[in-house]
């Protein structure tokens, strides 16, 4: 079995933090949360770099993206991997309180796999954290490593 990629959640609520992993911990996923609070520790994490420099090199299996975010907001983030060849085919999912259309449109002109709203009760957030957390963490094929020619 493959070693398990870590899931990469960037969030700046701490209660949406706390939400999200109880709720993937109910999914029993095994795979490592790493936890960004704001658009631009997320680049760090990704590009290897700051306190992030020296990380082990394994891609997350998703990347769990809210969009206002101190900092770097998660648009600019967006546009930062699905702009970069060696980054764009990362799993990006916007998980987001906004329900601005312009936010939608702009996010999948970006580039992003999924934009899910937030559900307001608690049941609801916490059953869609768990279906996203199984489907992209098990269900989905990721590519094969970092840097996987887009023209294959």
């Amino acid at each position: 079995m493959p070693d398990l990629k870590p899931i990469l959640l960037v969030e700046d609520s701490p209660k949406d933090i706390e939400l999200t992993l109880a709720a993937l911990a109910k999914s029993q996923l095994a795979n490592e949360i790493v936890i960004c609070r704001d658009g631009a520790e997320a680049l760090d994490y990704l590009y290897q770099r700051g306190a992030y420099e020296g990380r082990p090199g394994e891609d997350p299996a998703v990347v769990l993206l809210d969009l206002k975010l101190p900092k770097v907001d998660g648009l600019e983030v967006l546009a930062k991997v699905k702009g970069d060849p060696a980054l764009r085919s990362m799993p990006v999912v916007m998980l987001t309180s906004s329900r601005e259309e312009s936010d939608l449109v702009r996010s999948y002109q970006l580039g992003v796999n999924a934009f899910v709203v937030k559900p307001v009760g608690f049941k609801e957030f916490f059953e869609a954290i768990q279906d996203l957390g199984v489907f992209w963490a098990v269900l989905n094929e990721p590519p094969p490593h970092r840097g996987w020619p887009s023209n294959v």
